[in-house]
């Protein structure tokens, strides 16, 4: 039953260095630099985001995700999430207006894979990049690199799935739309919703606590994917693997990282997901064409670079 958690907000990713940072998610990424702040923290958005930002880049001296955001419909939501939360057990807390630049107040609470996520209602909305409301153009002519259109999810690992999914579908309200079983019926994988989309978080089973795998950003089309691997040769980039497509929602993809070692994904196409559809399950004898669906094999480096 969803209960007003509309879709991802943001994510707070520590970087090695800024500027460094800056190359690769605005420059090849083609995110916009829209503001940054005195804790050195620099603020992006992609082209179609009509919010002032979703992307936070952190100074720090190791990588890895701070925290992911979700932007619900209004702060009554935000309240009545906030005390579900509280009732479910996690460690919550209020951040206060305008500690993230252009945003209202932040529930900030713990899963039980230790990863830490927000919910927000208020935003300052500055609209797409360079385009009006009225009789917009089909796109702005002055974007970078892989032209990135949107923030679209983040794939974490942890140990607590089962437990995590409870919080996320009978709390926030989010749908199990895709699954991977092992040979006991134990849940490895699973992909959740709160839109139409295969998914706006992941959680894959892993023995350690708030591991961050990869950000994802949507392109168009696989013509577009073919255009950013051409962009990762182009500058050096840390290629993992990919062009490809995933058996797993079968969106087409590639995987590089940033220069402090955090995976970034660029993909087009996947499926898509209604409320009353059953989740799509895959079993992990079948794991390697889940993941990448050509090669059916499994990249070890896929699995286990994690930040």
């Amino acid at each position: 039953m969803r209960k007003g958690v509309m879709r991802p907000g943001h994510v707070q990713l520590r970087v090695l260095d800024v500027e460094e940072a800056l190359k690769h998610y605005r420059d090849l990424l083609g995110l916009i630099e829209v503001d940054r702040d005195d804790q050195g923290r620099v603020y992006l958005k992609a082209w179609t985001e009509v919010d002032k930002f979703s992307v936070v880049l952190n100074p720090s001296d190791r990588p890895g995700m701070d925290f992911m955001g979700f932007k619900c419909l209004n702060e009554e939501t935000l309240d009545n999430l906030k005390n579900d939360l509280v009732e479910f057990g996690c460690q919550v807390q209020e951040i206060p207006v305008g500690e993230l630049k252009g945003c209202g107040r932040r529930v900030r609470f713990d899963a039980p894979t230790g990863h830490t996520f927000e919910l927000f209602a208020t935003k300052e909305q500055t609209g797409k990049w360079g385009l009006s409301n009225v009789n917009p153009e089909a796109w702005p002519m002055d974007l970078k690199g892989m032209k990135a259109t949107r923030f679209d999810h983040c794939l974490l690992y942890g140990d607590d799935l089962d437990n995590t999914l409870t919080l996320f579908c009978e709390v926030l309200g989010f749908d199990l739309a895709e699954q991977v079983l092992d040979e006991n019926n134990q849940r490895a994988a699973q992909f959740l919703t709160a839109s139409m989309k295969a998914h706006d978080i992941a959680f894959i089973k892993h023995p350690e606590k708030d591991k961050f795998h990869h950000a994802s950003f949507y392109l168009d089309t696989w013509e577009e994917v073919l255009k950013a691997a051409d962009l990762i040769s182009m500058t050096d980039t840390s290629l993992d693997i990919g062009p490809t497509r995933h058996g797993l929602t079968h969106g087409q993809t590639i995987y590089f990282f940033d220069p402090s070692g955090n995976r970034s994904e660029v993909f087009c196409g996947g499926d898509y997901h209604y409320p009353d559809h059953e989740p799509v399950t895959w079993t992990t004898e079948k794991l390697g064409k889940a993941i990448f669906y050509h090669d059916r094999q499994l990249n070890e480096r896929f699995l286990t670079a994690l930040t």
